[in-house]
């Protein structure tokens, strides 16, 4: 039994979304070690506490998005069941349930024989993977690196958990309302770097959605070889049926000129 488990997991097929999971489980579980184990004041903790919330709402939708689409949803229930006790929220020692996840997509990807090239397969899943990744991490690190720089400085006012994610949020956007901005030079340069990444990245989505519109489909571009090469096959096809005809046709003339030629020659020779 212990053999068909392990070859039916190493059957699964490692998603960009999956190794999206284990990144953001990763992250998760560091955020659960840090407020148990790190002292901090209360805000930050709160801080936290709302990141793992919101990751904990991907988690979710991941496990229920996998369920859905699932052909055997028992099987899937099997499989993945711990990732759903891992992904509630309000208890955080259920996270650690997330190096489970952790161990099973590494098994996955030593087992894999290419990762690059199931990543290349799959440009659109990984873009996306990716980019909700960069999304959330630099969310989380700069709001939180916000929040401890501002908090309690005269003149600031980035006070609480929830204006260090409206700014990180607004920032990252590049929509600068200017409701709440950092005071100190360290805010500043958190800022600088948190606007720079926000340009990046939403210059990856527009080139991903010009991609979309703009390049063809995998499918269709399957469906155009696919035309081509039968197109191909007929013409080659139709060749060896014109040059089969033209043989038959310069046997059947030998043939005649064989025939009509061999009476001739056996003729008997006239007497004088």
């Amino acid at each position: 039994m212990a053999t068909k488990h392990r070859w039916n997991i190493g059957k699964e097929l490692v998603s960009p979304f999956e190794l999206a999971m284990m990144l953001l489980s990763f992250i998760s579980v560091i955020l659960i070690l840090v407020m148990v184990l790190v002292p901090m004041d209360k805000e930050t903790k709160r801080l936290l506490f709302l990141i793992d919330s919101g990751i904990c709402v991907i988690f979710l939708l991941n496990f229920f998005v996998g369920l859905i689409r699932a052909d055997h949803k028992i099987k899937y229930l099997q499989l993945h069941w711990i990732d759903f006790i891992a992904s509630i929220p309000a208890i955080e020692p259920l996270r650690l349930a997330r190096l489970f996840q952790i161990l099973r997509v590494i098994r996955l990807i030593r087992m894999s024989r290419s990762l690059i090239g199931m990543l290349v397969k799959q440009r659109r899943q990984a873009t996306l993977a990716s980019l909700m990744v960069a999304m959330v991490t630099i969310m989380a690190f700069s709001s939180v690196l916000m929040l401890l720089v501002e908090n309690g400085v005269p003149g600031a006012n980035i006070k609480s958990a929830e204006d260090a994610i409206w700014w990180s949020l607004v920032t990252i956007s590049t929509v600068g309302y200017g409701d709440f901005y950092p005071v100190t030079t360290v805010g500043h340069v958190i800022g600088g770097v948190v606007i720079v990444c926000g340009v990046s990245f939403f210059g990856v989505i527009s080139g991903y959605m010009a991609s979309i519109f703009v390049a063809p489909d995998e499918q269709e571009q399957l469906a155009s070889q696919r035309k081509e090469m039968r197109e191909e096959m007929d013409v080659v096809l139709k060749r060896m049926e014109h040059n089969q005809q033209q043989m038959m046709q310069e046997i059947a003339e030998l043939k005649t000129a064989l025939y009509q030629a061999t009476p001739s020659e056996q003729q008997p020779p006239s007497s004088n």
